[in-house]
């Protein structure tokens, strides 16, 4: 459903608390089966995608419960490890177009006694798959493509792993994760080398369930164990959904707004470290409680911004804010050059073209490359005094990213589909306008 942002009619104001963290959200209740006894997690996110993830443990046979607010995951009858044996039913899990569900799983479970079909939305199945299958198969798992090669679906059948050393082609987060978790059901030990600034999520929710882990530099070496600690962990605020509200307070005249409960992991706070460069009027204060990912409050003040280049080895610890950033560097004073970002373009959107169409439907001169775009700012407000229609390709970053803009723009903009922000943000439009109401609290 098209959906009108109209220009702010003053400044956002207020404190409020973001959802639960999407990449930890998935990760919870992925490696909770695999606990000796009931996990429980706090502050879980309620989205699409997570909710791909938590029905696919149950249809492999964990036992989920609700209580409260809380989520209590015990291992039930899920799959343990060694090899599928002769007449195991297949189990059918759509992924729907989460790509975390998908890859992590793949790792999960290629050591572990099942039969599964991965499969997923005409997005999820458009995306590349190889970049973790192969590494997969040379731990001596058996996933075999039903179609297109390094496309969905895929049907996995646990075997017989044995441990790799293995150098990550790209800085994935996702790739690391599913290499490491099928290093659970393995023989001997399990590296995986070469993650730069990929988020860690997976390193520290398995130490916190005991794994055997050894964390050096760009090295992450696992010992299997076959025993692993219940989870007893609270979610942390999401930071790329608190991005984009510390965004709109940059953008809009006279706004300050603080987000409390946010996850400060270093690996995921490279978007404020960006947002300084461009000289946003930031506050990062940390909480000192201990947590199994660090938290803390950010107060953002609107103020002018400078142009700075986005590039390097820093990228992959911001891919999901770089159209954001992009928003962001169409107000700034010069020109912003992203590069290194080609990891964009297998998305849930090809995101530096859509990112492009969008800044262009505003009048914002762009170019693109192959692995970014250079953003010729305009500090005086974007140049179109029209409302701009944006094509998000149903991808939740693009439609929050351009929400932003249309706050902070002389005519609006026409958002194609909001219902997509439901993926990581159900509640986006509803803070934005408690914001946009002189004050939140939440």
């Amino acid at each position: 459903m098209t959906l009108i942002i109209k220009p702010a009619a003053g400044p956002l104001l207020g404190t409020v608390l973001v959802p639960g963290d999407k990449s930890v959200s998935h990760r919870a209740v992925l490696f909770a089966p695999l606990g000796a006894g009931e996990s429980r997690v706090r502050g879980w996110l309620e989205a699409e995608d997570t909710g791909r993830s938590l029905t696919a443990v149950e249809g492999l046979g964990a036992s989920v419960r609700r209580e409260g607010g809380d989520l209590v995951i015990g291992p039930g009858s899920f799959p343990g490890v060694g090899p599928v044996g002769p007449g195991t039913p297949l189990v059918d899990i759509d992924c729907g177009n989460s790509g975390t569900t998908t890859r992590l799983l793949m790792g999960l479970l290629a050591g572990r006694r099942v039969h599964v079909r991965l499969d997923g939305d005409a997005s999820l199945r458009s995306r590349p798959m190889a970049r973790v299958v192969d590494p997969l198969r040379l731990m001596g798992a058996r996933i075999v493509y039903e179609g297109e090669e390094g496309r969905l679906p895929v049907l996995v059948e646990g075997a017989n792993l044995t441990g790799i050393d293995y150098p990550l082609p790209v800085a994935s987060a996702q790739i690391k994760s599913a290499v490491l978790l099928a290093g659970l059901c393995a023989s001997g030990e399990t590296t995986v080398s070469g993650g730069g600034a990929s988020r860690d999520h997976t390193e520290k929710m398995l130490a916190a369930m005991g794994a055997g882990l050894d964390c050096r530099e760009d090295r992450v070496t696992l010992k299997p164990d076959s025993s692993l600690r219940p989870l007893d962990m609270t979610v942390p605020g999401d930071p790329s959904s608190a991005a984009f509200l510390l965004a709109a307070a940059v953008l809009v005249p006279g706004s300050s707004v603080t987000v409390a409960g946010t996850m400060l992991n270093p690996t995921r706070t490279r978007f404020l470290d960006t947002m300084a460069d461009m000289s946003a009027d930031l506050e990062i204060r940390p909480d000192i409680s201990e947590n199994v990912e660090p938290v803390g409050e950010v107060i953002a003040d609107y103020g002018a911004l400078r142009a700075c280049e986005i590039a390097g080895p820093g990228i992959p610890a911001l891919i999901d804010e770089l159209p954001l950033l992009a928003v962001l560097a169409a107000r700034a004073e010069g020109t912003t050059r992203i590069r290194d970002a080609r990891e964009l373009r297998y998305k849930e959107s090809d995101r530096i073209a859509t990112t492009a169409a969008g800044l262009r439907a505003m009048g914002v001169e762009v170019v693109e490359y192959e692995d970014g775009l250079d953003v010729v700012g305009c500090p005086g407000g974007f140049p179109t005094d029209d409302v701009a229609r944006i094509v998000t390709h149903g991808d939740h970053r693009i439609a929050m990213a351009f929400a932003v803009a249309g706050l902070a723009s002389r005519g609006g903009v026409a958002l194609d589909d909001d219902a997509c922000v439901a993926v990581s943000f159900p509640e986006f439009f509803t803070v934005l306008s408690e914001l946009q109401g002189g004050g939140a609290q939440s």
